[in-house]
């Protein structure tokens, strides 16, 4: 039971991090913070995200590079041009590795007002802290492991990130429903989206790419605009554009 508890709280923490601080506020401006609170989220993303961890600066120049090139040869991860979903990733792995280390020529347009904490991030993005993370899950489950089957989670675990990232760029660019009449192929893979925290409303996202809410119909739940309503309120974030009701 420890395992499986652990392995929720992991994913959603996880996901939670994804969607809030490296998709919402750094890809996309949705809402603004200080500097004090950046912070704080830079450690709680690295924190929740483990050896999967992504620079929220990589992230976000990846993620509008997405954006503006949907579909295309020069989309950073698209099914269109990917014979198989394992090729899609590693395909998003190498581009964002050329993000992080400066080895890809990027225009100042998918740059601007991005959060960064350079020596966080070399030591997050690091090989040592990826294995020291990795010795601590295995670890975790040698004390808590009941039965030989739980370590089947234990390389979800691992690549966390990549599982999210696979869940919605591949199979929300070919399964699902639309809202929108959109020039390329992104659609909403799950109806009440729970289990992605709004992330697989991406039709509906590549509509509105600033909104703070991914849903867009009446029974569209994205959990995550809550927490940013709450967010707002107790002034921790500060809402870049006026939400918009389902």
């Amino acid at each position: 039971m420890v395992i499986i508890i652990f392995f929720a709280a992991s994913w959603y923490l996880s996901l939670f991090s994804q969607t809030f601080f490296q998709h919402r506020y750094a890809a996309h401006g949705a809402f603004t913070m200080n500097k004090g609170w950046e912070r704080f989220f830079f450690i709680f993303t690295y924190i929740t995200q483990g050896s999967s961890y992504m620079s929220p600066r990589a992230y976000g120049v990846m993620h509008r590079l997405h954006h503006a090139h949907t579909d295309t040869e020069l989309d950073p991860h698209s099914p269109s041009y990917s014979s198989n979903i394992f090729s899609m990733m590693w395909d998003t792995r190498t581009v964002y590795q050329q993000v992080l280390h400066g080895k890809m020529e990027v225009e100042p347009r998918y740059t601007r007002n991005l959060p960064e904490w350079g020596w966080f991030d070399r030591f997050a993005n690091s090989a040592l802290s990826r294995l020291l993370w990795v010795a601590a899950y295995v670890l975790f489950f040698i004390v808590f492991a009941t039965n030989p089957y739980q370590y089947l989670l234990l390389p979800i675990i691992v690549t966390m990130g990549a599982f999210h990232g696979a869940i919605v760029n591949w199979f929300a660019h070919k399964y699902g429903y639309i809202n929108f009449k959109l020039r390329n192929t992104a659609m909403n893979l799950l109806f009440v989206d729970v289990l992605m925290l709004g992330e697989s409303y991406h039709n509906n996202h590549h509509k509105h790419p600033s909104s703070v809410n991914f849903g867009r119909r009446w029974f569209e739940v994205d959990p995550v605009y809550y927490v940013i309503r709450l967010l707002s309120f107790l002034k921790v974030i500060r809402l870049s554009h006026q939400p918009k009701a389902c």
